[in-house]
């Protein structure tokens, strides 16, 4: 499938800092961490229905339950929607690097298996590597994965089979990927899945589709690129704002490409020259290649 263009707004929106985009019950989900909504928007719809947070929301999961897991700053926490798109049931599950207060949870994605596996980033400006990752079930609870600690956590994404994860530390400029056993929370194998070929590309958020191919954003450079299983670049769709965070592929049809974006980090002068930053861009692809995204096992 040939890969170059422009995406399209599909919904123009002004998230501070949108993440976590999934297509799940027919409807787009994504976070704006920074202002402590979750959004929920149906194809079609004119209004976004929107869900207030007792606070910032990293990434979150659907669950097979009906409720939500929620990757809140310190906690995991588990909740019911109502037809208002009010929260009720809330429950903590776990805290979260309860020790270390510069860091949050940040990109998580449930594993094939419905286990929720999610990383934390450093907040401080020093950045250092503080952060990592983890996996979380109901049957186990919370399991540190033996991975290298990271200054930034994101990528996080699973092969078809399940058996292989993909993560990175954005600020490294290169997504990895490992053998995964979602059983045990074993990790091995470390190795590089890609390397950025932009200086001003910073990977964000990944998602794997049905041909086993990663798509990934790519803070500041205002792009998605699609990498062939191998990590070779297949090409590049590029959106009119720099600060592009999550894909996700879903629609109807399974053949819709979806991506969030960031006024966060941006001047007023780049505000000025991209006042669609914090929309939605996107566009329908020739072939149905969204997978569908598993059930948090609750």
């Amino acid at each position: 499938m040939k890969l170059d263009g422009e995406l399209e707004l599909v919904l123009p929106h002004g998230a501070t800092l949108g993440e976590g985009l999934l297509w799940q019950r027919g409807r787009w989900w994504w976070t704006d961490i920074e202002a402590s909504v979750l959004h929920a928007w149906r194809p079609g719809q004119r209004t976004v229905e929107s869900c207030r947070l007792p606070d910032r929301l990293g990434s979150f999961a659907h669950c097979r339950s009906g409720r939500l897991l929620l990757g809140l700053t310190k906690r995991l926490a588990i909740a019911a929607l109502d037809d208002a798109m009010a929260l009720t049931q809330l429950q903590t599950l776990a805290p979260v690097d309860a020790a270390e207060p510069r860091t949050r949870i940040n990109d998580g994605r449930t594993d094939r298996r419905g286990n929720f596996v999610f990383g934390t980033l450093n907040e401080a400006r020093d950045k250092r590597a503080i952060a990592s990752f983890y996996q979380f079930s109901m049957q186990h609870g919370l399991r540190r994965l033996a991975l290298p600690a990271v200054a930034i956590a994101n990528s996080i994404c699973f092969s078809l089979d399940g058996r292989t994860m993909y993560f990175c530390d954005t600020l490294s400029q290169r997504i990895q990927q490992c053998d995964y056993d979602a059983e045990t929370a074993q990790v091995d194998n470390l190795r590089l899945f890609t390397q950025m070929d932009d200086a001003g590309a910073w990977p964000d958020g990944s998602i794997i589709d049905a041909e086993g191919c990663l798509w990934n954003a790519q803070w500041g450079a205002g792009r998605v690129a699609r990498y062939d299983p191998a990590g070779m670049l297949m090409g590049v769709l590029t959106a009119p704002a720099a600060h592009t965070t999550c894909p996700a592929l879903g629609g109807d049809g399974m053949d819709e490409l979806l991506l969030t974006s960031a006024r966060s980090g941006l001047g007023r002068d780049a505000l000025a020259a991209q006042p669609l930053s914090g929309s939605l861009f996107g566009l329908r692809l020739p072939q149905a290649l969204a997978v569908p995204e598993p059930l948090f096992e609750d």
